[in-house]
């Protein structure tokens, strides 16, 4: 066998007899090889990971033995390919080839090993099968002969720790820690729903999952897996299958976000908008087609209920009619509070109470989780345009349904038929988003609340809309011309969208609800001198110097 050591940046090799000792610098022979741990040499892949390989995730710090004859040509390990003149870098893998796999080389680092893989190169289906260990780690492979012939089920043995440390994170390898069931905070949950299992990957960071597809060698257990999703909108088990079906770093999201609203499940989309016509569509497949619904709305949520785009049926009321409105094809009750632009609130679960057993959705854009989770108040669906306060930078466009695991079967059947699917990368930027949720809302809410303050006692200003449970939006209409007032200001963003760190302020009946009617605008309170403020990050002294002189003008 080879064994070797590094020496100014490379690798050096010595070829070692059966029965053979060898010494020299950076090597040590063990009297009993089987009790030595595995070299990290033997999973340098080149210069450059064997400078960093202590540091490398598991994947890199792997050992790949293989069982072969005896008298096989490859029972040795190659020489290394630069110094034997042939100009190229070194194997991608090292690879300790004997006759049976129970020599291991010496591990200073003491590295856990996670997973031990075996018919990687020919015994049996070309398919990687892997063996992780139990509740204790494995911290060496003392025994890898006996799991390797377990896993043939060809004799019984089991893995020894003995002589090794042991630090006691049973829940890393497989025994949950029941300390994790307790609840927890909701800025604590911002910061870790939807990466618990980041450490026992080795991960601090969640990755970026940009595959599109997965590959299977196992065509009859994949046919299984898509006939049981066609059948009921459950989540395929297994590892991913088709980005349609579902991306693991959108499923942190999802986790994260049904997590903070106290649902079941969440299901992500493109955008808002394909999150409410997911919605539509899967009441509508039941025949459900009637929606009543309180203005007011998101102007494009109020204009595809309008136009009947996808075959709906809308009836709109006031908070105190919903009940009455109410028929046997009823499939939704639309609220949002508080209200896009005005921020008018409603009594959520008044609301619910009055829906009777008819699905209740609530859009909770505006308020967040932070302020609150209207699941809690009887609402079976929560929607945001994650868009806005969940991304948080003005830089990712989506939009998910936070709901209960069977209402969410639904909306992935229509997201995989629709492809109405959301951006990994897009996914990624929602996850770190929601991390810092929590502080951003609270931060921009403060100094809404005293720009809401300012602005009501201001002379210039005719009305000031601020919503009973805080928040970082304000509503507010002026005495004089406002898109003299977008005009005016500096330092404010004049742009349509919300709940970015920076703050924007836009005319409502210009842009984001200009797709309304006029009279339809007007009797759900969207004035045509209503200006919808946004308030970021900000200090506040510098955003009250640049409204002043925006309504100075």
């Amino acid at each position: 066998m080879q064994v070797g050591h590094v020496r100014d940046g490379d690798q050096d090799e010595v070829v070692v007899g059966p029965g053979e000792m060898e010494d020299g610098p950076g090597l040590r022979q063990r009297p009993d090889p089987l009790h030595e741990r595995p070299d990290q040499l033997a999973a340098v892949r080149s210069d450059l990971h064997g400078q960093q390989g202590f540091q490398a995730p598991p994947e890199l710090r792997r050992i790949e033995a293989q069982l072969m004859a005896e008298n096989h040509p490859r029972a040795a390990q190659p020489r290394h390919p630069v110094q034997a003149g042939r100009g190229r870098d070194s194997d991608l893998r090292g690879e300790i080839a004997v006759r049976r796999p129970c020599v291991v080389l010496e591990q200073p680092q003491q590295m856990k090993i996670h997973r031990i893989e075996y018919d990687r190169f020919g015994h049996g289906p070309n398919v990687t099968r892997s063996v992780r260990p139990g509740s204790r780690p494995v911290f060496s492979l003392l025994c890898m002969e006996s799991v390797v012939h377990d896993a043939y089920e060809a004799q019984d043995g089991s893995c020894d720790t003995q002589g090794d440390s042991y630090d006691g994170r049973d829940d890393l390898y497989g025994v949950q820690d029941t300390r994790a069931l307790a609840p927890r905070a909701l800025a604590t949950e911002a910061v870790h729903a939807g990466r618990e299992d980041l450490a026992r990957l080795g991960l601090h960071a969640a990755p970026i999952d940009l595959s599109t597809t997965y590959p299977s060698y196992d065509s009859r257990g994949e046919a299984a897996r898509i006939d049981a999703f066609a059948a009921d909108g459950a989540e395929p088990e297994g590892p991913p299958v088709y980005g349609r079906l579902g991306n693991p770093t959108v499923a942190r999201f999802e986790t994260a976000l049904a997590r903070l609203e106290g649902t079941e499940s969440a299901v992500a989309f493109a955008s808002g908008m394909a999150a409410l016509s997911a919605v539509l569509l899967v009441r509508n497949a039941l025949g459900l087609r009637h929606v009543v619904a309180v203005r007011p709305l998101y102007g494009c949520s109020d204009h595809l209920l309008t136009a009947g785009l996808l075959g709906s049926e809308v009836t709109w009321v006031d908070p105190a009619g919903i009940a009455d409105a109410l028929r046997p094809d009823t499939g939704l009750v639309m609220v949002e509070s508080p209200a896009n632009p005005t921020l008018a609130e409603l009594d959520l679960r008044a609301v619910a109470h009055a829906c009777g057993s008819v699905p209740l959705l609530a859009d909770n854009t505006f308020a967040t989780p932070v302020l609150q989770r209207p699941a809690e108040q009887g609402a079976r669906l929560v929607l945001h345009s994650a868009t806005k306060y969940l991304g948080g930078h003005g830089d990712v466009m989506a939009g998910v349904v936070a709901c209960d695991e069977e209402f969410a079967r639904g909306l992935r059947q229509v997201r995989f038929a629709t492809g109405g699917v959301l951006h990994p990368l897009a996914g990624y930027l929602l996850l770190r988003g929601l991390s810092t949720l929590p502080v951003r809302v609270r931060a921009a809410s403060a100094n809404a609340a005293e720009l809401a303050r300012r602005l009501a006692a201001d002379p210039r200003v005719d009305r000031v809309h601020y919503p009973r449970i805080g928040g970082a939006m304000i509503a507010f209409e002026v005495h004089g011309d406002p898109h003299e007032v977008i005009a005016g200001v500096r330092l404010i963003t004049p742009a349509v969208s919300l709940g970015s760190v920076d703050s924007l302020i836009q005319h409502p009946a210009s842009i984001s609800h200009r797709i309304v009617a006029a009279d339809d605008r007007r009797e759900s309170g969207v004035g045509d001198r209503l200006l919808r403020l946004s308030v970021g990050l900000e200090d506040v002294e510098d955003l009250w110097a640049d409204l002043d002189g925006a309504l100075g003008r």
